[in-house]
C-alpha cells in the first residue's frame, strides 16, 4: 500500500500513481502535461442531462459505498480488459476514505449499484479518479451531483486528470500543468464543509426515504426531489 502521506504530497505536487494491471505490485507516477479540469463556477449542465437528474431515475448517495465503486472502476470493460485501478492503488485510495480524503458519489437503482465516480480531496480540491455507469447517465447524474455538492462545500478545484471526448462533452476543458500546479497551491485550506455536510445542506430530509418517495413528495406539494434540488443549486451562482 502507498503510504497516504506520500500519496497526499503526491496529488498537492500534481501527481499520481498508476499501474499496468489490476494484479500488477508496481505502480508508476504520472505527470500529465495538460490537466482536465471542470470550472465549478462556470458548470451548466445540458437541458437533456438536466431532464434526467430532475427526474430522479437514480437513487444518489455519497460515501455509502466507497469500496464497491472503486471495484467497479477496476473491473474489466470493452476495449479495456485491464485497469489501472491495482489492488495496491485501491486499498491507498481506501486508507485515504478511511482518513477522509477519498470520496465516492453511488447512483442505485432498485437498490442495485448502477454507478458511480471516487476521488481524492485535499484542502479545496478534488481529483476525480475514475467513474463507472451500468446504466444510461449513471456516471453523469453522479458527476452533476458531485458538482453541486463540491460548489456548496466551497471547492475551487475539479481535477479530471486527462481530457477525454465524455469529460469534453460535459464541458471540461485543458489546463496546462503549471497552471494546474498553481491553481491548486491557491486553494489551499480547508473547504466549508466536508462533503457530507454539503449533501446534506443541499437535499437534507428529501433524501430520506430514496429519490423516488421524495419524487413522489415533491409532486404532492411536499419537498421537493432531491434531483429538483441539486439542479437548483446549479442554476445559482457560486
Amino acid at each position: 500500500m502507498i503510504p497516504s502521506d506520500m500519496l497526499l504530497l503526491a496529488y498537492r505536487s500534481g501527481i499520481f500513481p498508476m499501474a499496468d494491471s489490476r494484479d500488477d505490485p508496481e505502480i508508476f507516477w504520472v505527470e500529465p502535461k495538460e490537466r482536465a479540469i471542470f470550472p465549478l463556477g462556470e458548470f451548466r449542465m445540458g437541458r437533456s442531462l438536466g431532464k434526467v437528474v430532475k427526474k430522479d431515475r437514480f437513487t444518489v448517495t455519497c460515501d455509502q459505498a466507497f469500496s464497491d465503486v472503486v471495484d467497479a472502476c477496476a473491473a474489466p470493460r470493452p476495449g479495456h480488459p485491464e485497469s489501472w485501478i491495482s489492488r495496491r492503488i485501491a486499498a491507498s485510495y481506501a486508507a485515504l476514505h478511511d482518513l477522509g480524503h477519498a470520496h465516492s458519489i453511488e447512483c442505485w437503482d432498485g437498490g442495485k449499484l448502477v454507478g458511480g465516480l471516487y476521488g481524492v480531496s485535499f484542502d479545496r480540491v478534488f481529483c476525480g479518479e475514475s467513474m463507472f455507469s451500468l446504466a444510461d447517465n449513471a456516471s453523469k447524474v453522479a458527476l452533476v451531483w458531485l458538482v453541486a455538492l463540491l460548489r456548496e462545500a466551497g471547492y475551487e478545484v475539479l481535477d479530471c486528470q486527462f481530457m477525454t471526448d465524455h469529460l469534453a462533452s460535459l464541458g471540461a476543458v485543458e489546463l496546462e500543468q503549471d497552471g494546474y500546479v498553481k491553481m491548486v497551491e491557491g486553494a489551499k485550506g480547508p473547504a466549508r464543509m466536508t462533503l457530507a455536510e454539503a449533501y446534506s445542506s443541499l437535499v437534507g430530509d428529501s433524501a430520506g426515504s430514496g429519490a423516488g418517495a421524495a419524487a413522489a413528495a415533491g409532486e404532492a406539494g411536499a419537498l421537493p426531489s432531491p434531483g429538483k434540488l441539486i439542479a437548483q443549486s446549479l442554476t445559482q451562482t457560486s
